[in-house]
């Protein structure tokens, strides 16, 4: 049990780093091949690997309550946030006038949403048959690309899109996992990374948007019944470098694997970071290709402060809406007071 838990620990940490990385490299992927493959490369798997650990955990949905408890959990710091982002954006773009929609998620929050009907969804899923179901899914996602009204509108395409991937992980056990994990496996999953990148570096053309999955097919491309093929590629796509991805991840406890269990302070928190980041000067600095890896340092420190143990304590009343993070802090600054108070005493 304690495997499994650094294993999807250290699996969560590393994918959240993907996210902040990736948000950072959006500035220049415009201006350079190389970033906007390496960003490329990261949009294959980072998100459809996280939706697809989410539903390995989605294990409750019958209990009593469940659909209040997930509510509590995605919804309320969904309108929160999208409430505090609309703030920042008015503030940071100078906008002449304050909005607030709250069906048309900002940016990253599309995932509250999602993840929310995810859960939905699996109950009526759940008892159908597991192929049956998975070919539904993704008929599901192949098809509501033809509907161009489905798209950023409270998450409607993503949430098609990309529930395959979570109801895959639902199904999946921890003897897939296992069997993924293999050492013989790992090998070849480096070179499915490289044959990827590789795939992607002389293939220029290939619009990174087909990875994002908010859009119809007619915002990228004349919809025809090539455009569900393509679809359909890109999941095969995903699903390879998510295996890979998965098979690389290490068992053992780290020094950030507890980081781990923090990963939606980060999801929530990094955008304001990243945008900032987007207008200001500083960002002039990376433009050339060898500063990406001084990218991926930042983009390293900003997942280890998010994630620690004082920056989740600030944000917890406003992420779960408990106290007990900061309390904790309190009771630990207070023995250290006590503790150096009495040496200064006895001394």
């Amino acid at each position: 049990m304690k495997q499994r838990d650094y294993y999807f620990d250290n699996a969560k940490f590393i994918l959240i780093f993907f996210v902040v990385f990736g948000h950072l490299l959006r500035s220049f992927i415009e201006d350079n091949e190389m970033i906007y493959n390496v960003y490329k490369v990261i949009y294959t798997f980072h998100m459809p690997a996280f939706i697809l650990v989410s539903g390995f955990f989605a294990r409750g949905f019958n209990k009593k309550g469940y659909v209040m408890k997930i509510a509590k959990k995605l919804i309320l710091p969904y309108f929160i946030f999208q409430l505090i982002y609309s703030i920042f954006y008015y503030f940071l773009y100078s906008k002449s006038t304050f909005t607030m929609d709250p069906l048309n998620p900002h940016w990253s929050l599309w995932f509250l949403i999602s993840l929310f009907c995810w859960n939905i969804m699996l109950i009526g899923f759940s008892k159908i048959k597991a192929p049956i179901g998975l070919l539904i899914a993704f008929g599901l996602g192949l098809a509501v690309g033809y509907v161009d009204w489905i798209s950023n509108y409270l998450s409607l395409s993503r949430t098609f899109v990309f529930f395959p991937l979570f109801l895959l992980g639902y199904h999946m056990t921890k003897d897939h996992i296992k069997t993924l994990t293999r050492p013989a496996f790992k090998v070849g999953a480096f070179v499915v990374f490289t044959a990827v990148f590789l795939g992607f570096l002389f293939n220029p053309e290939v619009d990174y948007k087909w990875l994002l999955g908010s859009k119809p097919y007619s915002m990228m491309e004349a919809a025809s019944i090539s455009s569900m093929f393509t679809r359909l590629g890109f999941y095969l796509l995903s699903l390879l470098m998510v295996f890979s991805f998965l098979t690389i991840v290490p068992k053992k406890q780290y020094f950030f694997t507890d980081l781990g269990k923090n990963t939606l302070y980060v999801y929530l928190l990094h955008g304001f970071f990243v945008r900032t980041f987007r207008e200001s000067e500083v960002q002039n600095f990376f433009q050339s290709p060898e500063r990406i890896l001084l990218l991926a340092v930042i983009a390293l420190l900003l997942t280890f402060l998010l994630s620690s143990k004082y920056a989740a304590a600030i944000a917890q009343p406003l992420i779960e809406f408990k106290t007990s993070r900061i309390n904790r802090l309190k009771t630990r600054f207070t023995a250290i007071l006590r503790f150096y108070r009495r040496k200064l005493l006895s001394s």
